[in-house]
């Protein structure tokens, strides 16, 4: 699989079963092996006639949905596909085209983007795709660009980078990180054995078609296997149900928030969980608490298998097995096609089973190297240090102990504390800024930040605001406080590991969501009427006023619209940073009073 390009996997399995679907998509005839493979080579040659050849970089800002999951299928086969979150701000564009020295950026007809002002402030080429929203799943065409003539079309080689992604840094600016064909290849085969993936299987999508865990986990691990796909707009625990009993898909994976919130609505609903064809649950990107696999796994009648990915290795490294093999909750299971080891942290000895160390993986599917950085930047003899503290078993198991690296992980999203401190310092009232990770029992981490002030004259609010005008949402910190001086260790830098606790914000963490035996009804009008939105927007039969949002099948695009409604009946000025202080009824009902004095 390593000798393999997307652009060869996509032929094989387009010769081999052409009649198969590949794409499926609510509202959409599915897409079968033969039409995507037609499709992509449409699109090569169009990049290629529009002078966008192999190693160029091409940015994708689209929803999820079949038309993204095609466009990184179909890109792929020819330049360097560079997906980039929707939910960006202009500034945050600005840093990853520039970075990129993107040739194009691919965006959706007829939606807005601040990606696009930036990029013809850049000069970069813009290509809007039209869906075509009457054809089969996933198809489209770009706006504008005529007929093309496949005779000049250019593939990538196994050695080509195909995608490229960043990934926070703490200590530096963000790196970017090229996997080559080779590398995604070899994962989305490691997957697909890890998970014992047969052409009659079908996978539903929910995650980001920006991650690396959507991307390859989902929707190149089913390609590659001959299964199918569906390309879903996103995580919505509403629809979730829905799409399950449609699309009767064999498995999903996500991140442990989406798994609790998909617990929590068929809670919330009061009817049994009808598993249809499912096989089988994966979790990965964030740890699965092993509460929350027993629980998944009573529920839904099928086993969960928690895996461990970073985007250094093409997503997976290790991977709990199926039954009849033995899954260990609380371990992330065995290396899947990697080699992994314990290293000493900070040395290049490699310890034995039981100790706990730095995690260290070796393999195909592992990158060569950052891009425009040194070749060995991450790298101890050939070994690619993760970052992570873990230990393997007597069975070889990997248990992960904690994390070297200060990266927040906020519920799967990963925040670089440096990116938010230099948003930070961008005001002209403060001085200095050190950003990280707070105590959260619904995400796991949220974003705490401590400032020293030049002018006093500015309020936490002012700042949080500040920072949401420039940083999409979930970077914004929960808390920022001030204080005459910032913590520092020997070395002069910001001490973030432990920063909570030294700061007495241990208690800050969001409390436990209620369980459904201490459900609270609304008690005041107040409370009445935002259960009441609640429900219609979530779905729900009633809702308790001390439940968390997010715990009963919330998001932030839920969470918008719930606002929008509220905004508009009560005739109040209320903004993101309200709802995400006030999560629950109860706090929103004394936060309105507030407003409406």
């Amino acid at each position: 699989m390593q000798n393999l390009t997307i652009y060869r996997l996509l032929e094989n399995q387009a010769r081999h079963s052409p009649h198969s679907a590949a794409i499926l998509a609510q509202g959409r005839v599915p897409l079968t092996f033969a039409r995507l493979f037609a499709h992509a080579r449409e699109v090569v040659a169009c990049l290629n006639d529009l002078g966008i050849h192999r190693n160029d970089g091409v940015a994708i800002v689209l929803p999820n949905g079949p038309e993204m999951a095609v466009a990184f299928l179909s890109i792929t086969c020819s330049t360097v596909a560079a997906p980039l979150n929707p939910a960006y701000g202009a500034s945050e564009f600005e840093f990853y085209l520039s970075d990129l020295n993107a040739r194009a950026l691919v965006v959706q007809a007829g939606v807005a983007s601040p990606a696009i002002d930036v990029a013809r402030g850049r000069g970069i080429p813009i290509l809007e795709i039209v869906p075509k929203a009457q054809d089969l799943a996933g198809l489209f065409e770009f706006r504008g660009v005529g007929s093309t003539s496949f005779s000049t079309a250019e593939m990538a080689v196994a050695e080509d980078v195909a995608l490229v992604l960043h990934t926070s840094g703490t200590t530096s600016r963000p790196k970017m990180v090229p996997l080559s064909h080779g590398n995604l290849c070899a994962s989305a085969h490691h997957i697909g054995e890890a998970l014992a993936l047969h052409p009659s299987d079908r996978c539903l999508n929910i995650m980001p078609l920006f991650h690396i865990h959507g991307l390859v986990a989902a929707v190149l691990s089913s390609v590659a296997a001959g299964a199918s796909v569906v390309a879903t707009p996103g995580f919505e625990a509403p629809q979730f149900f829905d799409w399950m009993a449609a699309f009767q898909p064999t498995w999903y994976t996500a991140v442990p928030t989406m798994h609790r919130a998909i617990l929590a609505r068929s809670a919330q609903s009061g009817m049994p969980i009808d598993r249809g064809r499912l096989r089988f649950i994966r979790s990965c990107s964030s740890s699965l608490p092993p509460t929350l696999m027993a629980e998944l796994e009573s529920s839904f009648g099928v086993p969960v298998v928690e895996a461990y990915g970073m985007t250094e290795a093409s997503h997976q490294m290790a991977c709990n097995p199926l039954p009849p093999a033995i899954r260990k909750p609380g371990s992330v299971g065995v290396a899947t096609g990697t080699k992994t080891a314990i290293m000493a942290v900070g040395g290049a000895r490699l310890l034995p089973l039981g100790e706990v160390g730095e995690i260290v993986v070796r393999g195909a599917n592992v990158m060569r190297g950052y891009a425009n950085q040194a070749a060995e930047q991450g790298f101890t003899d050939g070994w690619f240090r993760t970052g992570d503290l873990g230990r393997l078993d007597a069975d070889g198991y990997l248990f992960i102990e904690g994390r070297l690296k200060e990266i927040i992980n906020r519920g799967g999203e990963k925040i670089s504390p440096r990116e938010v401190e230099e948003i930070l310092l961008q005001h002209p009232a403060v001085a200095q800024a050190v950003v990280f990770a707070l105590p959260d029992q619904v995400l796991g981490q949220d974003v705490g930040a401590a400032v020293v002030f030049r002018d006093a004259g500015v309020t936490e609010r002012q700042l949080r605001e500040f920072v949401a005008a420039r940083l999409v949402h979930f970077k914004v910190p929960r808390r920022i406080i001030l204080l005459d001086t910032l913590p520092l260790g020997p070395t002069g830098k910001p001490q973030r590991i432990g920063l909570a606790e030294k700061l007495g914000l241990m208690e800050d963490a969001a409390p436990a969501p209620n369980t459904s035996s201490e459900f609270v009804a609304p008690r005041t009008p107040q409370e009445e009427f935002l259960a009441t939105v609640w429900c219609e927007v979530l779905n729900l039969p009633s809702v308790g006023i001390h439940q968390h949002f997010l715990d009963v099948g919330g998001d932030s695009l839920l969470a918008a619209r719930t606002l929008n409604r509220v905004c508009q009946r009560l005739d109040v000025d209320l903004d993101l940073l309200d709802f995400m202080d006030a999560p629950t009824i109860a706090d929103q009902a004394l936060m309105l009073e507030g407003k409406m004095q």
